[in-house]
Formats: C-alpha cells, sequence, structure tokens
C-alpha cells in the first residue's frame, strides 16, 4: 500500500480545545520516535486584528508539513501539529520572548528574549519575512497573556507529554521539529536577504540537542539521496529543540527544515508534482531512523 493510501486516524489530545493542536496518530509512540509541527497552522483565531489578509498571513506558514509527515501516523509515530497560525503565536518560542516594540505599555511578566525580535519573530510576529507590518497597533499585555495560556501552554504541554511518555516507556526519544522555509530569504530573513537555501537544513543547536550520531544519519541519508544538506547553517533550532532535550539523558531533538520549492509553488501556495516523492523519501528516512536508533 503506497504511504498516501494508508488509513489516517487524527486523534485529539485531550489537553485542550479543537482549534488549537491535532495529534495524528497514537497518544502512545509504537517507538521511541515524535514528530511536531508547530507552523502549518490555518485557523485564524478571532482576536487576531491583523491588518494583513489571510492570504498574506500564509507567508509564515510551514504549508503542508504536517500533511507531508501525516503517514507516519499509521507507522505508530506521533505527530503533534497546531492548528494556529505561526503569525498569531509562534509555538517554537519561550513563552517569555516578547517582541517589547509590539507591546502597548509594560511587560510585567518573565522577558526571555531569543533575538528574533530583531527581525520581527519573536513569540507574536510583528512582520513578515519582507518586512511588512502585521499590526497597525500595539498589542494589550492581558491580550498577549491570553494567547500564551490558550495557545503557548498547551502545545507546550503536548509535545512535552508525547515526549516523556515515550521516554518513560523506551527510555530513550528522538524528536523531529518539522518545518519548511522559503527557496530564498526575506528581507527579514535568517541569514541575510536574498540568500538561497538548500533543500533542507538542519538544526541542533551546534551538536547540543541531540547525539552527533543522529544528527549525521539524517544528513548522511538525505546527501545520499542527491540533496544539498546544510546544519545549522542559518538555522539552528530554536525553543522546542531547545528545551525539552539532553542528549545525556537519552532525550534527542532535531529541527528538520526542508525548501518550499521541493514540494510546493510558493506563488500558488499549492503542492506540484514534487509532493509525493518528497513525502516517500521523508518516510523512507523515518523508516531508517527507527531501523537505527529507535527499535524497540
Amino acid at each position: 500500500m503506497a504511504d498516501t493510501d494508508r488509513p489516517i486516524h487524527p486523534v485529539r489530545l485531550t489537553l485542550t480545545h479543537d482549534d488549537i493542536l491535532t495529534l495524528h496518530g497514537p497518544t502512545q509512540a509504537a517507538c521511541p520516535l515524535v514528530l511536531d509541527s508547530p507552523h502549518s497552522g490555518q485557523r485564524l483565531p478571532a482576536d487576531f486584528g491583523s491588518v494583513l489578509t489571510p492570504a498574506e498571513l500564509r507567508e509564515g506558514e510551514d504549508c503542508f508539513i504536517d500533511t507531508l509527515y501525516r503517514p507516519a501516523a499509521a507507522r505508530g509515530i506521533p505527530l503533534l501539529a497546531a492548528e494556529f497560525p505561526r503569525t498569531y503565536l509562534d509555538a517554537n518560542r519561550h513563552a517569555g520572548d516578547v517582541d517589547l516594540e509590539l507591546i502597548d505599555g509594560h511587560w510585567p511578566h518573565e522577558h526571555r528574549p531569543s533575538g528574533k525580535a530583531r527581525i520581527g519573530k519573536a513569540l507574536i510576529w510583528r512582520t513578515l519575512d519582507d518586512g511588512r507590518p502585521i499590526y497597525a497597533r500595539r498589542l494589550a499585555v492581558d491580550e498577549v497573556q491570553r494567547r500564551i495560556e490558550r495557545y503557548h501552554a498547551p502545545y507546550h504541554r503536548g509535545l512535552q507529554t508525547l515526549l516523556a511518555d515515550a521516554h518513560q516507556r523506551f527510555g530513550v526519544v528522538y524528536h523531529i521539529n518539522c518545518h519548511s522555509m522559503n527557496a530564498v530569504s526575506g528581507t527579514m530573513g535568517e541569514g541575510g536577504a536574498g540568500r538561497a537555501r538548500a533543500d533542507f537544513v538542519l538544526g541542533d543547536r551546534d551538536g547540543t540537542t541531540c547525539e552527533p550520531a543522529f544528527t549525521e544519519f539524517v544528513r548522511a541519508t538525505l546527501a545520499g539521496w542527491g540533496y544539498d544538506v546544510k546544519v545549522n547553517d542559518p538555522f539552528k533550532g530554536v525553543e522546542l529543540v531547545k528545551a525539552y532535550s539532553n542528549p545525556a539523558a537519552g532525550r534527542h531533538s532535531l529541527q528538520l527544515e526542508i525548501n518550499k520549492r521541493l514540494y510546493m509553488d510558493e506563488a500558488t501556495l499549492q503542492p506540484h508534482e514534487g509532493f509525493e516523492p518528497l513525502q516517500r523519501r521523508l518516510m523512507q528516512l523515518l523508516d531508517g531512523i527507527v531501523d537505527t536508533f529507535a527499535k524497540a
């Protein structure tokens, strides 16, 4: 049976509401491998208040990443996916990574800047990749805090639950934080404007979030299929690989960025003929990870 023909049965986590996250696959992993897609959501919350159109706000979306990895569910591999847009709140940030330029008044809660505010992409985005402002106003403290409590906290609890369960049952867990990237960086893009990007970029925060053999296996596998693969250039991985990884304790997290040109038309935001071949390769990659690192 082809991967795309496998039956997929999404299971809702009981931790929160349906408009916040979806769990594709089992609540308990069949092997110590967990996936998450924090930036593939399209459901616009009623209180967004952006000056941009829904189509424009999709610039920040990891389009179809949850769909690309969805056949993993039939393999017993959980895939956690955010339903809310990245431009509304970026789950791949610490809750204290608040862009103070966006706040109306004094921010009284924890402030833990990552440096992403300089390109308008902290916890709540201020600009798109091309520099266009998302809001014509500043956001109230209570408004930001509600987003953290309703969207950020449940997503992180959901991922922590999956990782902790797998680690407890298997003694080790391998986590892939799934993303996509524009083919060429924009005005406010990471690494500078107008930079053509590789086919894949792996991020392990300079070797601190997973064992080197895990990163090298993924790199070598993709490169062996003819893809151009970079490691920690320009994306090193952010909060979701940093927060819950501890290689010495058997908790390994790796960020995997896929160039959108491999599977979709960035102008029309539609998949192209490369989608299914790439999906098959990703499933082969996951099978290889399980065979090499995660056999129960």
